[in-house]
């Protein structure tokens, strides 16, 4: 491993991190990625200004992530093994997304709207107020589907390759790009660095999670495949169209269409086939991604034990 650690050692870290997660979930307080962000917020406003705002931009995002990054790729050599296990802890974000989204699925089943709402504009940019129940039911399934890869398998992905430095790296490229890669006149220049090094860092992630959303879909598995090869084209993110629409067909809804932006009816391209998305999809969402992560942990705990018999 680039690592320097067995995959023997890899396999136990990572089963270790995803154990931390799911038993302890965000830390309600201090969580380093909420520090990280307005560490990232006070570099932008001091540097996303004047002119040569492109370089601007690589300079913000070299400031923000290559010297947390490096540090701790120090002290995970002064540390030992068992801050990798933390590392990964702190990056990866699975509870959270159950944490965040089943909520959501419980208001809309006991029938209270506007909690739903509230608790849907806490995970999305799109407008909720007067979102019904399809709306919301998509909003949480497709956060849930693009975040599987996002918050969970490209955060495992690059622990496996470099530990819990990969892992920070990362996540920290992958809050920049929540943050800066907007197409806005504000971000355009600015933010296409962080947008291109996160494209980068989330291509064979991505499609490792597509593809994982397939093998998972049962009696699905060709639908999923055919909504990933004809639908995540038309999508405007290269990683997130063949994520979401390979889970979508997984799940047998359909996603993606109309969505409210800043008061705007913005038609994206569809996703999935099949009846719109409820409340229960929210659920099979959340479960899929689980079965995901176990799938992965599991294929690194086999390869590991593969090697040292070899």
């Amino acid at each position: 491993m680039l690592t320097g650690l067995s995959l023997s050692t890899i396999a136990l870290l990572l089963v270790a991190g995803i154990a931390l997660d799911l038993l302890l979930g965000e830390t309600r307080r201090w969580h380093p990625l909420v520090g990280f962000g307005k560490l990232a917020g006070s570099i932008e406003r001091r540097l996303n200004r004047g002119q040569a705002r492109l370089a601007r931009g690589a300079l913000a995002w070299m400031l923000a992530v290559l010297p947390l990054s490096l540090l701790f790729l120090a002290l995970a050599d002064l540390a030992g093994l068992w801050l990798h296990a933390v590392l990964l802890y702190f990056c990866i974000g699975l509870r959270s997304l159950r944490d965040h989204t089943l909520p959501i699925h419980s208001a809309l089943c006991a029938g209270d709207l506007a909690q739903a709402r509230a608790l849907t504009a806490r995970i999305v940019s799109r407008d909720t107020a007067h979102a019904d129940e399809s709306d919301l039911a998509k909003a949480s399934a497709e956060s849930l589907l693009e975040n599987g890869n996002d918050a969970v398998f490209g955060t495992l992905f690059w622990f496996v390759l470099l530990g819990g430095p990969g892992a920070v790296l990362f996540r920290l490229a992958n809050t920049l790009d929540a943050m800066w890669g907007y197409r806005s006149e504000r971000f355009n220049l600015f933010g296409r660095c962080a947008a291109r090094i996160d494209d980068a860092l989330n291509y064979v992630p991505a499609r490792l999670t597509a593809l994982s959303y397939v093998l998972l879909a049962g009696s699905g598995r060709a639908r999923a495949w055919h909504c990933w090869r004809t639908q995540a084209p038309a999508w405007s993110s290269p990683n997130a169209g063949p994520v979401m629409a390979s889970g979508a067909g997984a799940l047998g809804v359909s996603l993606g269409g109309a969505a409210v932006y800043d008061g705007e009816v913005e038609q994206r391209p569809p996703l999935g086939l099949g009846p719109a998305a409820g409340a229960g999809d929210i659920l099979r969402a959340w479960r899929l991604v689980l079965r995901t992560t176990l799938l992965w942990a599991g294929v690194v705990c086999l390869l590991a034990v593969g090697v040292s018999h070899a």
